[in-house]
């Protein structure tokens, strides 16, 4: 479809996306069979060295979930595990386990699903790999299953946790050079930021999505996590538009703007996690100060979605470019869209600004008060 898209008017995007990208009777289907998958590993018990262990739910992550394609995470959170570091040393086990559970309900043929399992990729391999397919189905589902310690088991994801919990996380909790890698624990989290945005702003996300899988088709990897271009995505509509209905080929250059400019991009957002406590206010100062691009997991601030190779947005801001000339941004016309102005930069509050605020305040009562009794 890289042809259609391309070609077609700024005007015809939305049609684009009406006719090719939705595909929600098949979502409807696949949480089904997850639901039903999840409830089959959770009246199962595991054996071995983690016999303890059962599955307590499971989530399905974020991946594509478009016309002819469809790749998803299946995140299996266990009981039983209670800290990173269990999730860490135990994960090969858990994964050999998973696995032979999932051959055993195939096997069994306890439900109308048909698991094709992948080999581990490595003794060591965090994920496992299968295909998951069903009659009611119309094509096959490519998933990745991690196992993952349900940190956020007692948390409230309408309320912001307390930032001791973030604190707890940097200082303490994540093992020395893990960082980052243990952002499934986060899926829930992850989830609700991206699906309580605007329908519309929902629609761009899976424009942009696709166009990442035309790329990626093309050009191979590596290239930036897809992740990040979801997240480039809900920042552009931030700070550039901020309304529910919207010009959709402005939204989608806004995007394709700022690849191009991938140099220049340092984010992160607050919702979960901000500067008010001085141990995390320090840790997010030093993340901000990396070499960019930097755009932080809004859920996990331990975690750089953009990635540490810049090589590989360079290669997706070279198509980015080519694909800004494309009839797509064009009107019927010829005129050009026009981007939303945003920053390729989120302002970062000067260091300890809340704690001097504060000390000023405090002094500033402090003189008024002992001053008028003084004066009396």
């Amino acid at each position: 479809m890289e042809q259609d898209l391309r070609s077609i008017p700024a005007s015809k995007l939305d049609k684009f996306i009406e006719n090719h990208l939705p595909d929600t009777s098949f979502c409807a289907d696949l949480r089904e069979v997850i639901d039903a998958l999840c409830a089959l590993l959770k009246d199962r018990s595991f054996r071995g060295p983690v016999r303890r262990m059962r599955a307590s739910k499971g989530v399905k992550g974020k991946g594509t979930t478009l016309k002819g394609r469809s790749d998803a995470d299946l995140v299996v959170f266990l009981n039983n595990l209670t800290s990173f570091e269990d999730q860490l040393n135990q994960q090969g086990v858990l994964i050999k386990e998973i696995k032979k559970q999932l051959c055993e309900v195939q096997h069994e043929r306890r439900c109308g699903v048909k698991f094709e399992v992948h080999s581990l990729r490595s003794p060591n391999s965090r994920a496992l790999s299968f295909k998951l397919s069903a009659p009611d189905l119309l094509k096959e589902v490519k998933f990745d299953v991690l196992p993952a310690y349900d940190l956020l088991d007692h948390l409230n994801i309408l309320k912001k946790p307390n930032q001791q919990f973030y604190a707890n996380l940097i200082s303490g909790r994540t093992p020395p050079g893990k960082e980052g890698k243990l952002s499934i624990c986060f899926m829930g989290l992850r989830k609700y930021f991206l699906n309580c945005r605007p329908t519309k702003l929902k629609r761009l996300i899976r424009l942009v999505t696709h166009w990442y899988q035309l790329c990626k088709e093309k050009l191979g990897d590596p290239l930036p996590p897809q992740y990040a271009l979801e997240l480039l995505t809900v920042y552009a509509w931030e700070y550039g538009s901020r309304v529910t209905k919207f010009n959709t080929a402005q939204g989608f250059r806004t995007v394709l703007e700022l690849v191009t400019k991938y140099k220049q991009l340092q984010i992160y957002w607050t919702v979960y996690y901000d500067f008010r406590h001085q141990e995390v206010s320090e840790y997010l100062h030093q993340q901000l100060k990396k070499d960019r691009p930097v755009i932080l997991d809004p859920t996990d601030p331990t975690r750089n979605i953009a990635g540490l190779n810049p090589k590989d947005w360079r290669h997706l801001a070279g198509e980015a470019a080519a694909w800004l000339q494309y009839p797509c941004f064009k009107y019927r016309d010829g005129s050009s869209v026009c981007s939303w102005e945003v920053p390729t930069e989120v302002a970062v509050p000067t260091k300890y600004l809340f704690c001097r605020i504060f000390w000023l305040l405090f002094w500033s009562l402090f003189h008024f008060i002992f001053g008028k009794t003084s004066s009396g």
